[in-house]
């Protein structure tokens, strides 16, 4: 159990009978920027408010700084929460908003100003724009210097560039604090570009937790494959495994290295492949044990700015999704014959057939 930082075990919460969490398990180091990321309804906001206090867990311990704090209330467990709604004092100023937590915890004036002298401007909530509220809120978060700071889905009020601007400002002002930190959102690359760590939770369950790397290039199971990202997922099952290369069935043979080559002859799974994995091919461009090599129909394109993305109806009349640069020169068609292909080493392999 580490000394410092966040420690969840056994967490579990039912309301009228439906369970919300199932056994989470969660540890951030102190310091650590971890991100709580699902769909609506997983149960990342309750697993939130179970570590603020705003919720009774039903099982299971919550421990801050090594501290058992579940018989305390949230402003007795030295957290900051910044929330998707702001929750600003309308009739309180900039200065005012964010000296309260300090003015509840009695410190004294002169300190006080002193930690709230580069927010001077008296001016009240209602006459700032949605990004200076939400800067106003971090502000009376962490001018408190909590053990730990909760986001809940703090930048999706914010518009796209906005929300861009903030990912940066939140995450750049994290790491110059050190303060141990807990995000909750339901936007992949919130989660993927600030995190140090990313926990999944699908249903009330952690389906899996690992860096932003580890969980978009090696999904543990469908539910993450499908979730994270967009991806291309080809039932298979093994023919045959050796020297390191696992050949998959799916409708044609296809070659992987990056598999459990002790996997059985028949085990089923899923190829999971990322658009980036995926380019044209020449049509002298063979395929061999290194390369996949398939032909198939250019059935939909989709204009996104910096690349062109085509979905390609091929191996097992699956869509296998392709992207490539806008300004490439490559413009292909709807209609058109293509061929596409991708390494050995590429994509990964999921042992579950359905989403979890």
């Amino acid at each position: 159990m580490p000394l410092n930082g966040l420690d969840v075990s056994g967490l579990r919460k039912s309301f009228d009978g439906a369970a919300a969490v199932r056994d989470l398990h969660l540890v951030a180091a102190p310091g650590a920027f971890v991100a709580l990321l699902g769909p609506s309804g997983c149960g990342k906001t309750t697993t939130l408010r179970l570590i603020a206090g705003f919720e009774r867990p039903d099982a299971g311990e919550i421990r801050i700084n090594g501290r058992d704090v579940r018989a305390l209330p949230p402003h007795r467990r030295d957290i900051g929460i910044v929330f998707q709604s702001y929750a600003l004092f309308p009739h309180k100023t900039v200065f005012e908003n964010i000296a309260y937590g300090l003015v509840r915890r009695r410190v004294p004036r002169p300190e006080l100003q002193a930690r709230v002298r580069d927010v001077i401007e008296q001016r009240y909530p209602r006459q700032l724009s949605g990004g200076q509220q939400q800067r106003v809120a971090l502000a009376r978060a962490i001018v408190i210097r909590p053990s730990l700071l909760l986001f809940d889905e703090p930048l999706s009020n914010l518009d796209a560039k906005l929300r861009l601007n903030m990912r940066s400002e939140v995450r750049r002002l994290q790491r110059h604090l050190g303060i141990t930190t807990v995000f909750v959102t339901h936007d992949q690359e919130e989660a993927l570009s600030m995190a140090d760590q990313v926990v999944v939770m699908n249903q009330g369950r952690v389906e899996q937790v690992g860096a932003p790397e580890e969980i978009y290039t090696s999904p543990a199971n469908l539910f993450v494959a499908g979730f994270i990202g967009q991806a291309t997922l080809l039932p298979v099952s093994v023919v045959s495994a050796a020297a390191g290369t696992v050949s998959l069935q799916c409708g044609t043979v296809l070659h992987m290295t990056r598999c459990d080559p002790s996997m059985p002859v028949g085990t089923a799974g899923t190829l999971v492949l990322r658009p980036e994995d995926i380019r044209l091919v020449g049509d002298d461009e063979p395929a061999t044990g290194t390369m996949n090599v398939v032909e198939g129909l250019v059935n939909e394109s989709t204009y996104l700015g910096a690349v062109r993305q085509y979905r390609v109806t091929g191996v097992g009349q699956a869509d296998l999704m392709l992207q490539l640069p806008s300004n490439s020169g490559e413009l292909l068609r709807e209609g058109q014959c293509v061929r596409i292909g991708w390494h050995a080493d590429a994509g990964s392999f999921c042992g579950d057939r359905h989403l979890s």
